[in-house]
Order: structure tokens, then C-alpha cells, then sequence
């Protein structure tokens, strides 16, 4: 089952119910991808714990976890007046990352991949595709 809640700034949250992965964690990654994405941008304005899990049909505790780890993470900060907005030190993904993945978007939909089918891709690719692990430097012992 799929919810939407479409709130301030045109902020879409789509929840699977039958995913395996929490509704919590859904709504965090939704949103701090929103961040990187530039498309809530500093300050912008978070719905309310009580209207998003309305508008979902989940409990506002889980709305509030979701909230607390992008806290955590720093990409939103809640204050008592403004509620929830983008935390002033929020940046965006670069321009060419950003680009490079709206065009693998694109070409997963054109070959009607679904949204885990273009993820289970990128996972494998960053697994398969780590950074070299650091040389060992000179020990810094010499006491």
C-alpha cells in the first residue's frame, strides 16, 4: 500500500507498507534526499509531526523518529516557533553529481526499471566499486 502526503513546498513522501524497510526510515531518506537534491532548500518548512502522519496514516511517533535522525544528521533543526525547517547548514549535492544521477533516473524509467530495481543497480555498483583502501603511512610513534 502506498500513502502520499503532499505538504508545504511540495513535499512528497511516499510510503510502502509492505516494504521491509520502516516507514520511519522511508520518510528520512525521502527527505534528506529532498535536501541533497536542492529541493528543499535552508529554511524551507517541514509539515508538522501531527499533519505528515495524518496524511501517511502513521503514527506520529514514527513521523517524529524520521525528524530526530535528520536532526541528528543535521539536516533540519526544530524550533519551538518555525517548527521543522532545512538546517541552515544543509548543502545540496554538487551540480555534476546530481546531474549524473537525474540522468540514470531517466534512463532507468525509459527501460521501465522500478524504483528498487534502480537501486538494487547503484548498490551494487558502489559495492563494487570502492575506494582503494589507504596505504599504511609511517608511524607517527617516535616518542
Amino acid at each position: 500500500m502506498d500513502a502520499t502526503a503532499d505538504g508545504d513546498g511540495g513535499l512528497v513522501v511516499d510510503l510502502d507498507l509492505t516494504s521491509s524497510v520502516p516507514p520511519f526510515e522511508q520518510i528520512r531518506q525521502q527527505i534528506a534526499g529532498y535536501v541533497a537534491a536542492g529541493r528543499l532548500r535552508t529554511g524551507a518548512r517541514l509539515p508538522t509531526i501531527r499533519m505528515l502522519a495524518a496524511d501517511l496514516g502513521v503514527a506520529p511517533g514514527t513521523v517524529a523518529r524520521a525528524y530526530r535522525e535528520l536532526e541528528a544528521a543535521g539536516l533540519v533543526a526544530t524550533r519551538r516557533r518555525t517548527g521543522t525547517v532545512v538546517a541552515a547548514d544543509a548543502v545540496p549535492a554538487d551540480d555534476a553529481p546530481m546531474r549524473a544521477a537525474r540522468s540514470f533516473v531517466a534512463q532507468a524509467r525509459a527501460y521501465g526499471l522500478s524504483d528498487q530495481d534502480a537501486l538494487a543497480l547503484v548498490r551494487g555498483a558502489l559495492q563494487t566499486h570502492r575506494p582503494a583502501a589507504a596505504a599504511p603511512g609511517p608511524s607517527k610513534e617516535h616518542s
